[in-house]
């Protein structure tokens, strides 16, 4: 079946294949260096090439593995287990993995409802449990006899109480529906702008205004469980300063290191599938001609579909002052 005219997702020639499998790093069991992977995608199973990476190199460290569940990842399958043998798979690798922290790091784990409970039990044992992210996911598959799963968790721990945190990077910009003003008739902690109404508010740890990627937005890759730019933003503008080093041992299709770059931060990635490791490559190389992150502009966060609305009242404010022009 032919795509779509308007299906954005992104594609790989046979002639790109070749060319970025060029760029990735191959550890063939040599240790590696910072400079060796900084700013660089590493094609190899995570837990085999642990050992070879460097020491206290890593400022903000983001995970997604694979959630309990049985999933197929491009050929490799994950198959869900008991709560305790997730554990023990979770442990294997996070216990090994703090070597490569340094002492004020940053820590964010994402899971579902069921690997939630084992995430924060395996995080508690080892590091500072800040505060659990719920974030709605938008969509979701319907169930009849349960209820619509459409949240994921996502955990935020640190190694000490020295830690980096700047709120202000991650204000939220929201349409204001009923303004109050004050005595005066000013507006009372909301501006006024000729597309209406907004205010800048601080980010809860409920995020509301994320979009899943999907068919008709450029950053869409055919990876199965494909985290949205904007909700990487907010971790890694939250919690790392620009150029500091950010690392996510499960990359998928490269969403992590696509952000960062975006961002101004250094990066690492691994990542065992070459399909994902190409298309992270793509996607980075994508970066360096447009670094537009969806639902962020101006500095801040949008509310889901507020950034349109306010691109239409000043369209429309335009056309007003353009016909009273008009003779």
């Amino acid at each position: 079946m032919t795509p779509s005219g308007r299906n954005r997702t992104m594609t790989l020639t046979e002639k790109e294949r070749a060319e970025l499998q060029s760029r990735l790093v191959l550890p063939e069991g040599r240790k590696l260096s910072a400079g060796d992977i900084t700013d660089r995608t590493i094609l190899a199973d995570f837990r085999t090439v642990l050992p070879d990476l460097p020491s206290a190199f890593v400022d903000l460290l983001i995970l997604d593995p694979p959630y309990n569940l049985t999933k197929n990842y491009n050929g490799t399958r994950f198959h869900a287990a008991s709560d305790t043998d997730y554990a023990s798979y979770v442990e294997s690798w996070f216990r090994p993995l703090l070597r490569l922290l340094k002492k004020n790091a940053t820590i964010y784990v994402c899971c579902d409802w069921r690997s939630s409970p084992v995430i924060y039990s395996v995080l508690a044992k080892h590091c500072r449990v800040r505060n659990r992210i719920t974030w709605q996911r938008e969509k979701g598959r319907g169930a009849v006899t349960n209820w619509k799963n459409a949240m994921e968790d996502i955990w935020f721990a640190t190694m000490s109480s020295d830690y980096y945190f700047n709120v202000e990077a991650v204000k939220m910009k929201r349409r204001v529906i009923a303004p109050y003003r004050s005595a005066c008739g000013a507006p009372k902690d909301w501006t006024e702008e000729s597309s209406g109404a907004f205010r800048l508010t601080h980010p809860s740890n409920f995020w509301d205004d994320i979009s899943v990627p999907y068919w008709s937005m450029p950053e869409n890759t055919p990876h199965p469980t494909q985290k949205p730019e904007k909700l990487l933003a907010k971790l890694i503008l939250a919690s790392s300063a620009p150029g500091a080093f950010v690392f996510d041992p499960f990359a998928g299709s490269g969403t992590t290191a696509v952000t960062a770059k975006k961002l101004g931060r250094h990066f690492a990635s691994v990542e065992m599938e070459l399909e994902y490791c190409l298309f992270t490559e793509k996607r980075l190389r994508c970066a360096e001609r447009d670094s537009r992150i969806q639902g962020y502009t101006d500095g801040c966060f949008w509310e889901r579909n507020t950034l349109n609305h306010q691109k239409r009242m000043k369209r429309a404010a335009a056309q007003k002052i353009k016909k009273r022009q008009s003779p």
